[in-house]
């Protein structure tokens, strides 16, 4: 085991010995090995203990060295944190971007105000983009009095009333107070609560969430990857159908400006973007480049079956992982033992609660955190007929002394939050285990203490 993933993991080697554990740390194209996995019986399983790894299409992942690196299909995305850190496996559903020249805002599909009064240098090479590359976007307003923008899908993008959608792209503070700020908004005419977003990039803040009629689900955040770039979301509900800008991206002046405001511009000024994307669900997903087209990440499935069944506790068992839980809406974090209706596994109910659920033939039990946690997690389940468990962090947060007896092997281990829940966001993952006993409440609090 590697000696950063060692240190990564320095709790699970304090407790009994998991019968299989995942280090994200070494792979090739449809396979991520396993460094553990021994049956209860005590047979090491070698190769038939690493999982296979489906993903059809490229996909983004931050690499250690903190820039945004493109993989090839079927590879593992080995994510590594933006302040540095141990990597975690980033594991998503399907997704699309829907933005055309995602990163040449020059090309056809884009446009500043109707008259002009924004100037856009693509591929410039004052500033390296998150790639490490010299495709950056300077962006400067002239002296006109106007809205000084920047669209792209100029009018052609279709909308559908009551769809959440979220728009993120990669910002730059440059020069003067139209390099410090922007702003994100949606066309009027698709989004007729006139939501907007403004952000201080000098600050690293969202300074104003906004708009004229209540949006339920409109947000906005502001990620910070290093080099002075940072990724600017914002997400709101679509309330008419139709056509309209596929992103917007405005310069503003001030952190308290209005939506779209007009301002007569200082030529001198200059902020960089990069790497617009606009998407279906109200998070904003790894980056999906495009050029002429919009273009889908298709969904990974990290999955192991066959001799692990003898990894897995069949009459009890403890389930751990570590995840910084990013995901919005249900879906399954670790699942295993899916054989028809009999499941063990940590997911995130509709409400973002951490929960941890036993089917049989149907569902046996649940148990379910009393409000949201972010952040890291070390999350522990453990299941026994008549006394289950589930810690987060150190603390019990519940308890179950529900009977249940499965009704069939259990035989395959999923990580993938499009499994038995639906899942519509992404979920970074670390050393997952599980142990064929059901560990002591004094070990799943150990064990999970950060």
């Amino acid at each position: 085991m590697p000696i950063q993933s060692l240190c990564c993991n320095l709790q699970l080697l304090r407790m009994p010995t998991p019968s299989l554990i995942l280090v994200p740390a070494r792979f090739k194209t449809g396979k991520l090995y396993t460094p553990l996995a021994t049956t209860s019986g005590g047979v090491v399983l070698g190769a038939s203990g690493d999982f296979n790894v489906t993903r059809a299409t490229t996909a983004t992942r931050v690499n250690a060295s903190g820039l945004i690196e493109v993989v090839a299909s079927g590879i593992p995305r080995l994510d590594y944190p933006l302040g540095g850190g141990c990597p975690a496996l980033l594991v998503e559903p399907s997704g699309s971007n829907l933005v055309v020249q995602s990163q040449n805002w020059l090309a056809s599909g884009w446009r500043s105000d109707a008259a002009g009064f924004t100037i856009t240098i693509s591929g410039t090479t004052g500033t390296l983009d998150p790639l490490g590359t010299n495709t950056a976007n300077a962006i400067s307003p002239t002296s006109g009095s106007a809205i000084h923008l920047k669209v792209g899908n100029d009018g052609s993008l279709g909308f559908t009333s009551g769809t959440i959608y979220t728009s993120s792209a990669f910002f730059k503070q440059g020069t003067g107070n139209a390099g410090r700020y922007v702003q994100l908004t949606y066309p009027a005419s698709r989004f007729m609560q006139d939501g907007y977003a403004n952000f201080d990039l000098q600050l690293g803040t969202v300074a104003v969430v906004s708009g004229t009629t209540a949006d339920s689900n409109r947000a906005a955040s502001i990620e910070n990857y290093g080099n002075g770039w940072y990724r600017c979301r914002l997400t709101a509900t679509c309330n008419s159908a139709g056509t309209g800008n596929g992103f917007t991206g405005v310069l503003i002046t001030a952190s308290g400006d209005t939506r779209a405001p007009s301002f007569s511009g200082t030529i001198t000024d200059v902020l960089y973007g990069w790497g617009a994307q606009t998407e279906t669900g109200s998070i904003a997903t790894s980056y999906i480049p495009t050029t002429t087209a919009s273009a889908t990440r298709n969904a990974e499935v990290i999955s192991l079956s066959g001799a692990v069944s003898g990894c897995i506790g069949q009459t009890e068992g403890t389930i751990y992982l570590e995840t910084n839980s990013l995901v919005s809406g249900s879906s399954d974090l670790f699942c295993f033992a899916r054989a028809l209706t009999n499941t063990v596994s940590i997911s995130k109910n509709s409400s973002n609660r951490i929960q941890a659920t036993v089917y049989t033939s149907g569902l046996a039990l649940n148990i379910a955190a009393s409000g949201t946690v972010s952040g890291n997690l070390k999350i522990a389940f453990a299941y026994k007929t008549g006394e289950s468990a589930l810690y987060i962090n150190g603390v019990q947060i519940g308890t179950s002394a529900i009977a249940f007896s499965f009704t069939a092997a259990l035989t395959q281990i999923n990580i993938n939050p499009t499994g038995f829940f639906e899942g519509i966001g992404n979920q970074r993952i670390s050393a997952p285990a599980i142990y064929t006993t059901r560990l002591t409440n004094a070990e799943l609090a150990a064990l999970t203490t950060l």
